[in-house]
């Protein structure tokens, strides 16, 4: 691929949601030409004659500002489009703004359309998700789940991952935000440079070499968000989120450990800084779900999942990725006593009081009793750093 080639005046967004409409405001403001992929034509025909999402964002920047008067308007440059072989053709950088369970089914129409396409393209992936490898019954990240999809058109594309921290909101109204771009050096220093650091006032970045921790970090933190949300509306005082947001690390370092990452990402504001904001604002989709969820919760997980999704504009990914994850723990017997929470209180069914109980249990009852890492764990570390981790049960539990 050759990089000289692609031109950062031509840009593809796929999916208009919060995310995709957000990055469509700011590289409009930066007089860039945005082509934005939508398959609802009605959709497309609103955004070109008003400058607004009619589904996404938008009402929520009424609710900031005031008054629909007072909401930017997208930029002329910005054109929405039902044609998604005109958007990826005619774009040498295509945003991927989509939700992690969406992803598999739309690299089957992502991938011919690359094949043909005559020039080479960038994909830029905010993704925050890991699926499942049905190959190899594996966890895995946006970025390899995209490579496994179009493993025999690499010459075509290279991928470059976004991480946090950052919020939609603070992105379309220009609010100052940083970023981490994680990928091939050459091409993250052309995004950061000509991209997205085309005014640093609103938006700049830091780049991070570890795709794969950054994209784990950011997926894992929705989780903790989750809990977090539903931790603050069970009067349990004011110390024990600290515990949930370092034990939490552990959890996170271990599992972005095995999928390929490096420990360094979670130290990065890839991981301690998206997570921080994440956890502790109401602007977190995430957050806000876990106190819905406590709050509309009638015994059944699956009926508080609909109820909770309505008061949400666009898709929390913690309560998809907890699934996941979970059944990862289980096949690995990997001990993770926050996660594991995580998934019996939002996929299974107990009552308020229990709910209180499983938090309390994930935090106080922690089987490990040091913060630091061991002797025999570091060995392990180092001599296996893709396999070792605390087993749930069995000897290696308690090295």
């Amino acid at each position: 691929m050759m990089i000289g080639n692609l031109d950062t005046n031509r840009i593809g967004i796929i999916g208009p949601g919060r995310l995709g409409t957000s990055f469509a405001y700011k590289f409009g403001r930066d007089n860039k030409r945005v082509t934005l992929y939508y398959h609802d034509p009605d959709v497309c025909r609103e955004i070109n004659a008003t400058k607004l999402n009619p589904r996404h964002l938008t009402q929520d920047l009424i609710k900031r500002l005031g008054s629909i008067d007072k909401v930017p308007r997208l930029s002329p440059k910005v054109y929405a489009t039902n044609d998604l072989e005109r958007v990826v053709e005619d774009s040498d950088f295509v945003v991927l703004a989509l939700t992690m369970n969406r992803l598999p089914e739309f690299l089957h129409y992502l991938k011919p359309i690359i094949e043909r396409k005559p020039s080479d393209t960038c994909i830029i992936s905010p993704i925050k998700g890991l699926s499942v490898d049905e190959t190899r019954n594996e966890l895995i990240t946006p970025s390899q789940l995209i490579n496994n999809n179009l493993h025999n058109l690499k010459y075509k594309y290279e991928i470059v991952c976004i991480g946090g921290p950052f919020f939609d909101m603070d992105i379309a109204l220009g609010n100052p935000v940083c970023v981490t771009v994680a990928g091939k050096k050459n091409l993250s220093a052309m995004i950061r440079d000509e991209l997205i650091c085309f005014n640093r006032r609103e938006l700049t970045s830091y780049y991070n070499f570890d795709v794969v921790g950054v994209e784990a970090c950011g997926s894992l933190k929705n989780i903790v968000a989750n809990i977090k949300g539903l931790s603050d509306c069970l009067e349990m005082g004011d110390s024990l989120p600290g515990t949930i947001f370092t034990r939490s690390g552990v959890e996170i370092r271990s599992i972005s450990k095995i999928l390929g990452g490096s420990f360094q990402a979670f130290y990065s504001q890839a991981g301690v800084g998206d997570m921080y904001v994440t956890v502790s604002s109401y602007a977190s989709k995430n957050y806000r779900y876990g106190r819905y969820f406590y709050e509309l919760f009638n015994g059944n997980p699956i009926e508080t999942h609909l109820k909770v999704m309505e008061r949400i504009d666009g898709t929390p990914e913690g309560p998809n990725t907890i699934k996941n994850v979970y059944k990862y723990l289980e096949r690995k017997n990997m001990y993770s006593p926050i996660f594991s929470c995580a998934y019996k209180i939002f996929n299974e069914g107990g009552s308020q009081k229990n709910i209180k109980e499983l938090v309390l249990q994930a935090c106080q009852f922690d089987k490990r009793s040091h913060e630091y890492i061991g002797v025999m764990s570091r060995i392990f570390y180092h001599l296996l750093p893709h396999f070792w981790y605390r087993r749930a049960k069995g000897f290696l539990s308690n090295l």
